[in-house]
């Protein structure tokens, strides 16, 4: 079993709750987050993970992974939809801890505490 690394995740239906996991650093729990293949928008020292095919499916936009994109510095033209998976970036190219700035900024936009 690998070590776990903490992600927020950021569900697209609004009625359910921001979250912080700690999660296990593979494909198929990856997959099973974002409930499909993954595809990843990086920013500085970070990445999410969305469904590769979200708008083909489709899957519900995400207006709130959207806006914690945009405002931590990652320009975007297109809509963010389904399931984001935060998390941090290793110099390695592994997928690490969701850095602490991000999970800050989020409780900022979307006024909620999120354990780490």
């Amino acid at each position: 079993m690998q070590q776990l690394i903490t992600a927020l995740i950021i569900p697209a239906r609004l009625r359910e709750f921001i979250r912080v996991e700690r999660i296990e650093p593979v494909l198929t729990v990856q997959q099973s987050l974002v409930e499909g293949n993954v595809e990843a928008i990086t920013g500085r020292g970070w990445h999410v993970l969305l469904n590769d095919e979200a708008i083909h499916i489709p899957l519900p936009l995400n207006p709130r992974a959207e806006v914690l994109i945009r405002e931590a510095g990652t320009p975007m033209e297109s809509t963010v939809s389904g399931t984001a998976v935060f998390l941090g970036h290793g110099s390695s190219g592994n997928d690490e801890d969701v850095p602490r700035h991000l999970l800050s900024l989020a409780e900022r936009l979307f006024e909620t505490r999120l354990a780490a």
